[in-house]
């Protein structure tokens, strides 16, 4: 017996039930108990799923790390609040799932020796440890333990011996107002949650008896608590009434006003009625508001009350302010402010004079406003440049201001100057065709302008010296000023082309100048086609150039061709010989 080897008892087998061998379900047995036991292990070791039962100890640290240990500790919270202290299932399921701070200095008060029973381990803690109720609840309705600590009940721990205050609270829910919101009307409206029964349900029927839909109630609860009280009633009677003059539904106010921001009617109403008396039409007050809501809605006001402030410093005059108004960028007002503050700073710091900065502030405030700059440090370095140069660069161009921002590459001085004389030469050039400086006619035209101002001049010209007036040369201009892309030899080209071989005139290209910017086999292709279908009465003979060729192809056989299969078949041919003549290397 010496030499037979002794064997350890694996740790899985002392942990088994004893089970007599000569038992006729022993094998049964042992394979029950086994599979038992590795079920539960798998369980609670599975990687990121579970616990290990090893990992035994405070059940908040267990909760952080095991998802199903957190499941397992609320579901016996939920059956705590639920069961044992009868609160209404929901209430239990808010306060148990969505109290983190409060879950969690509770459960470090936990300790777990036996990671199967962390639900057991919590009920029996509970048993013995009962809770202020009042924590989860506060925390569960959107409160921070900071914020709700001042209104924890001195003499009472159990939710349930608070009856107004669940009353007033299941009255909210039942209207529809989300649980996480309800903590912010506590914050600002406390007295609410002592109204006697039936006190709160008449306050919300005055919402409905301004022909309000509950959606649009439930927001305006929600942002203005103070309004449940009773005591400003007017305030949201004389708002509603302000915008209906206006001409701006209740549809708007529903889609604009935020249930995550608080809003006080009285500003709002201070800055309308400010507006009006500033001067700002009816009609120019409702564009206004269309357009851009936070101007009326953000900070209740205050935002917008800054911005005016700070515009008539420098010297705004209601037009300047206007203008600001209805060309607002995508940002909120508060930003707006805060960039055209540090422009302004900005432009002190290089040396700008004050009168050249209050003439800047007031042509351009949408580009200040729109900006977040570089450092002037950072800016100088990339710039290659010193103060005096970006200050000139500033007065002459202050648009440069576009392209001096955070998270944008900066061109070096060289290519900036350039950048600078062929805005000026297509200035010059634009503004001799009767384009207004700094217009938005302009702006569009720059944008779609290519070439230098010699050239565009040179296209100019081509154009009269084919026939038209200088006048209807600006005109197609002014309309399509893409069409002075392309080279004067294309452009006299394309003309002779459409009088001499298409048979139409010059003035028919007035009504479509953008005929000039198509490929020659389009128009060749559309207008063939067109006089075949009119010889053969299959269309209208008097369509528009635009309504031959601005649609796609695909559009103009649907319109013109599908319908008649004899078109269909001339129109295949007419394109086989219309693109096989096309010379190689053509530019039209």
């Amino acid at each position: 017996m010496n030499g037979v080897p002794k064997f350890r008892i694996p740790h899985i087998l002392k942990e088994l039930p004893f089970v007599y061998s000569d038992s006729p379900f022993s094998k049964l047995s042992s394979f029950i108990d086994v599979s038992y036991y590795y079920s539960q292990r798998a369980r609670f070791s599975a990687p990121g799923s579970a616990v290990d039962l090893r990992n035994d100890g405070n059940l908040c640290e267990l909760a952080k790390r095991f998802r199903i240990a957190r499941n397992d500790a609320q579901s016996a919270l939920l059956e705590y609040f639920h069961s044992t202290r009868g609160l209404p299932f929901l209430d239990a399921e808010n306060m148990s799932k969505n109290a983190p701070e409060f879950f969690d200095s509770l459960t470090k008060r936990v300790f777990v020796k036996d990671d199967n029973r962390i639900g057991s381990a919590l009920t029996r803690f509970l048993r013995y440890h009962p809770v202020n109720e009042f924590e989860p609840f506060f925390e569960s309705i959107g409160l921070e333990p900071s914020e709700y600590s001042s209104y924890l009940p001195r003499n009472l721990m159990f939710l349930n011996e608070d009856q107004l205050l669940l009353s007033n609270y299941h009255a909210l829910c039942d209207y529809g107002i989300p649980r996480n919101r309800i903590g912010r009307i506590y914050k600002e409206a406390t007295e609410v949650f002592r109204f006697g029964h039936g006190v709160l349900n008449s306050k919300l029927q005055f919402f409905k008896n301004l022909e309000l839909k509950q959606s649009l109630i439930i927001k305006i609860v929600a942002s203005c608590p103070y309004l449940l009280t009773g005591k400003t009633n007017q305030e949201l009677i004389d708002f509603l009434h302000r915008l209906k003059e206006l001409g701006i539904e209740n549809d708007w106010l529903e889609n604009h006003i935020s249930i995550d921001d608080l809003y006080n009617l009285e500003h709002i109403l201070q800055l309308m009625s400010f507006l009006s008396d500033f001067g700002l039409s009816h009609g120019i007050q409702k564009k206004v508001y269309i357009r851009h809501p936070c101007l009326l809605l953000e900070l209740s006001g205050h935002a917008t009350f800054s911005l005016i402030s700070f515009l008539v410093k420098f010297g705004c005059k209601l037009e300047d302010i206007q203008n600001v108004f209805l060309h607002f960028p995508k940002v909120s007002v508060s930003k707006f402010v805060t960039n055209l503050h540090n422009c302004c700073k900005f432009l002190d710091e290089i040396g700008m004079p004050i009168p050249d900065i209050g003439s800047i502030v007031r042509m351009h405030s949408t580009i200040l406003g729109s900006c977040e700059l570089k450092t002037v440090n950072s800016l100088l370095t990339l710039l290659n440049c010193g103060k005096e140069m970006a200050c000139k660069i500033v007065r002459e161009n202050p648009e440069v201001l576009k392209t001096w921002v955070l998270h944008v590459r900066v061109k070096p001085i060289q290519e900036v100057k350039r950048t600078l004389r062929v805005r000026t030469v297509k200035t010059d050039f634009l503004s001799s065709l009767g384009f207004e400086e700094n217009s938005k006619e302009m702006e569009l035209a720059f944008r779609k302008l290519r070439g230098k101002g010699l050239e565009l001049h040179e296209r100019f010209d081509s154009l009269v010296k084919m026939g038209l007036s200088r006048e209807e040369a600006t005109q197609m201009v002014k309309s399509t000023p893409q069409i002075l892309n392309q080279s004067k030899e294309v452009i006299e080209a394309k003309l002779n082309f459409f009088v001499e071989e298409m048979g139409y005139s010059l003035s028919d290209i007035l009504t479509h100048p953008r005929t000039i910017s198509y490929a020659v086999e389009r128009v060749k292709l559309r207008l063939e086609m067109y006089k075949w279908l009119r010889k053969k009465r299959m269309v209208d003979e008097k369509l528009a150039l635009s309504t031959l060729l601005a649609s796609s192809d695909k559009k103009f056989l649907m319109s013109h061709v599908n319908s008649h299969p004899e078109a269909v078949e001339y129109w295949k041919r007419l394109r086989r010989k219309v693109y096989s003549s096309k010379p190689e290397n053509s530019s039209l």
